[in-house]
């Protein structure tokens, strides 16, 4: 089936996938004896379609070939005849999942690898406890707060394979965006939390971290 406009980013199409989804489970559901009756054993291959606009279709495949858009399941108005409603329906959705997936991956390889990064949020500006280069910590969700090693704009906007060079400072480990890591404010090198014992719990209390090495030094007379 064609398309009015091809979605370009992420978000994009995942509304897209969203909205035939939408169109798919009410056809299968609210609308279900209309789509029933549509699917007439005596006609020709019939697809159940799904658009971006949240409308259902039941009509014939495309013509051309390779079509535009992958094709749902072919015929599935005669796999109607001779088997219980239930049991079709049940077919029919699930080849119809397949097809809703098959259009998302379609759709995302034509991105290119900066359409490919999701649309960041603004994030909030640091307390003002914090330095005033702001909090040199990571969430639990591996995020960075205002990293000076890696701003930029919002600190998260590069990707993840340039973090990948950053070692733990304690255990040499590569990171990791699944585990925590916390960053020292004097030399900023940064470590795995569960290296120098703090939690995403406790680093939300610390106003100013050091790490064990600095420590030592600002100790010794």
């Amino acid at each position: 089936m064609e398309m009015a406009s091809s979605p370009r980013t992420v978000e994009e199409i995942f509304k897209d996938y969203d909205a035939r989804r939408t169109a798919v489970v009410r056809a299968l559901t609210h609308d279900v004896d209309e789509f029933y009756g549509l699917c007439d054993p005596d006609k020709d291959n019939l697809c159940l379609y799904g658009h971006g606009n949240g409308s259902w279709e039941v009509t014939l495949p495309a013509e051309e070939v390779p079509p535009e858009l992958p094709e749902p399941a072919l015929g599935i108005n005669f796999a109607r005849d001779g088997m219980n409603r239930k049991d079709w329906l049940s077919l029919v959705a699930v080849h119809s999942d397949s097809w809703l997936l098959s259009v998302a991956f379609y759709l995302g390889a034509r991105l290119n690898r900066n359409e490919r990064k999701p649309v960041k949020e603004n994030k909030p500006a640091a307390d003002s406890g914090s330095k005033s280069r702001g909090s040199t910590k990571r969430s639990n969700d591996g995020q960075v707060k205002s990293n000076p090693k890696f701003a930029a704009d919002d600190g998260y906007e590069e990707e993840e394979d340039e973090h990948s060079e950053t070692l733990c400072g304690s255990c040499g480990g590569n990171y990791n965006a699944d585990e925590f890591w916390i960053g020292c404010d004097i030399c900023e090198r940064w470590y795995h939390g569960k290296c120098v014992k703090i939690t995403p719990a406790k680093a939300e209390s610390i106003k100013q971290y050091k790490c064990p090495q600095c420590s030592i030094r600002r100790n010794r007379p």
